[in-house]
């Protein structure tokens, strides 16, 4: 017949002395603790990171229009240079060749205007990129923050469990409500 024999090492022992010596389950309490402070520093992060990312894609898509209205806009110049060239034409030609010259004048003119309001479409619709990209990375910094906050608490809770002060322990739970509140603000985008 095999007896089972539990062999207890010195480890085992100071760890139960440590848990009877503990008030309150202090080690219980602070394992709960981290663990939600550790779910949420996830979650957190994670938002953190789709937002920098969404930040990011904003940014290119602003950038890509920035180049087209520059693009618009060499256009509009290149009209320009061609109705200054026949307004040099209709001064420097025969009477007979004016009126070609002049309605080149006006045809240039009337491209440029519709020219000129596409460039300033894209122009606007970069602005508007950009406004929305910078609001995604403010809302990146929050739920960075938040994150920071909830990582301290975390820090703190292993601080709390080595020196078993009660007072850290507390603290932990305002550095967890304080990523929360920081978390919160960052959802609603503040």
């Amino acid at each position: 017949m095999s007896e089972e024999f539990e062999v207890r090492g010195v480890h085992e022992n100071h760890m139960d002395e440590a848990a009877e010596r503990e008030p309150r389950g202090m080690a219980g309490r602070l394992a709960v603790i981290t663990a939600i402070l550790a779910t949420m520093g996830a979650m957190f992060s994670y938002m953190a990171g789709s937002t920098q990312a969404d930040a990011a894609l904003l940014k290119n898509d602003a950038a890509i229009r920035k180049t087209e209205a520059a693009n618009q806009w060499n256009y509009y110049q290149a009209k320009g240079n061609k109705q200054n060239l026949s307004e040099l034409g209709m001064e420097l030609s025969s009477d007979a060749r004016k009126p070609f010259f002049a309605a080149e004048m006006k045809r240039y003119e009337a491209q440029k205007v519709e020219i000129k309001l596409a460039a300033d479409k894209l122009e606007q619709a970069s602005a508007a990129l950009d406004e929305k990209s910078e609001a995604q990375m403010h809302r990146h910094h929050r739920w960075a923050q938040a994150t920071m906050l909830l990582q301290i608490g975390i820090a703190m809770a292993a601080i709390a469990l080595l020196t078993r002060k009660q007072w850290l322990g507390r603290l932990v739970l305002v550095m967890g409500a304080l990523g929360l509140v920081v978390g919160t603000l960052a959802y609603f985008g503040i």
